[in-house]
């Protein structure tokens, strides 16, 4: 099979990884069984072509587009192209370290692994301090491997654990409400509903619906019962800012946080 140049080719339900702005690995090894489903792209960079194939084979299986480079210099020119970049730090050209340091200039967020034979504390260190987000040491599973990057794209989707609406900041793994910086003193039904109020700001909520969001069990209690729930947040937010004004009372409605 022949590499060409220029960017991951798909075609007739294969993914082939491309060997980019480096010399062309003979003999490489591809899946004919992929999944259809692409999860993500991720850039290998080494010099060692067996390895290279070996890993390009197992990200392939596990559904991922692959780009291949031999160098840290044709690897850097294709960052930008990557959801994660898994590279060796004995690389030619541009050795890893390097690489790492340059690819956290321009791309701050992008996931970045280390391949290395070394195993001393001070180059795992180093590696760390410059950038990386993981050090795996050669030899490795390349289960292990895609293991550690699976859980380095699940870390970078994963939606914010904070949520700002204008002044308004929740977060919602630690259950705090901010407004205009100052913290809220807000019980855990308060908080629910002031989740669910501001994730669409300007909709008006039933109290109905508010009632069900907020305390998110079976229940039976009256709907009225969000009004004491609102009164208690505007005194919280009015304690903060004596102009708070954003939580509207719709006559006959319910209520809509004023974005």
């Amino acid at each position: 099979m022949a590499w060409r140049g220029g960017g991951a080719d798909r075609g007739a339900g294969h993914r082939r990884a491309a060997l980019l702005e480096a010399p062309a690995f003979p003999g490489a090894l591809h899946s004919a069984h992929l999944r259809e489903r692409t999860l993500a792209t991720i850039l290998l960079i080494d010099d060692d072509a067996a390895l290279l194939d070996l890993v390009a084979l197992a990200c392939e299986e596990a559904g991922h587009t692959v780009i291949l480079a031999a160098d840290g210099r044709a690897g850097l020119a294709r960052v930008g192209d990557a959801d994660v970049v898994v590279s060796d730090v004995n690389l030619p050209g541009l050795d890893g370290f390097t690489l790492c340091r340059r690819v956290r200039e321009t791309h701050p967020d992008l996931p970045l692994v280390l391949l290395t034979a070394r195993d001393s504390e001070i180059d795992e260190a180093l590696g760390l301090e410059l950038g990386a987000d993981d050090y795996v040491t050669k030899p490795f599973s390349t289960r292990v491997l895609l293991a550690r990057v699976h859980a380095l794209l699940r870390r970078r989707t994963a939606p914010p654990s904070t949520r700002r609406v204008g002044d308004l900041e929740i977060d919602v793994e630690r259950l705090t409400v901010r407004w205009r910086g100052a913290l809220l003193a807000t019980t855990l039904t308060e908080f629910r509903l002031m989740d669910a109020m501001t994730r669409r700001p300007d909709v008006v909520r039933s109290r109905a619906w508010l009632l069900d969001e907020a305390r998110g069990d079976d229940s039976v209690v009256a709907e009225r019962l969000v009004d004491t729930y609102v009164r208690r947040l505007r005194r919280a937010f009015e304690a903060a800012d004596t102009t708070f004004d954003r939580i509207e009372t719709i006559v006959g409605a319910g209520y809509r946080w004023r974005g």
